[in-house]
């Protein structure tokens, strides 16, 4: 079985097309997920999408972070 993690991580790229989806699945994965795999979501966000998406990414994870 898959993890929550991997599940995430398929919707991301499924929806990274569309700023606005990708932000708000990214948003609600913060939530449901557990802080260690906050921190492995963060690196593969940055790895996957840092050239598209960054500005979203640096502001939902220094939410997720503070």
């Amino acid at each position: 079985m898959a993890s929550m993690l991997e599940y995430i991580k398929i919707i991301l790229q499924k929806v990274s097309f569309d700023r606005r989806l990708f932000e708000k699945e990214l948003r609600k994965a913060i939530r449901m997920l557990m802080p260690d795999e906050v921190k492995r979501l963060k690196l593969w966000c940055y790895e996957r999408f840092g050239t598209v998406h960054l500005p979203i990414l640096n502001t939902c994870f220094v939410i997720a972070n503070p």
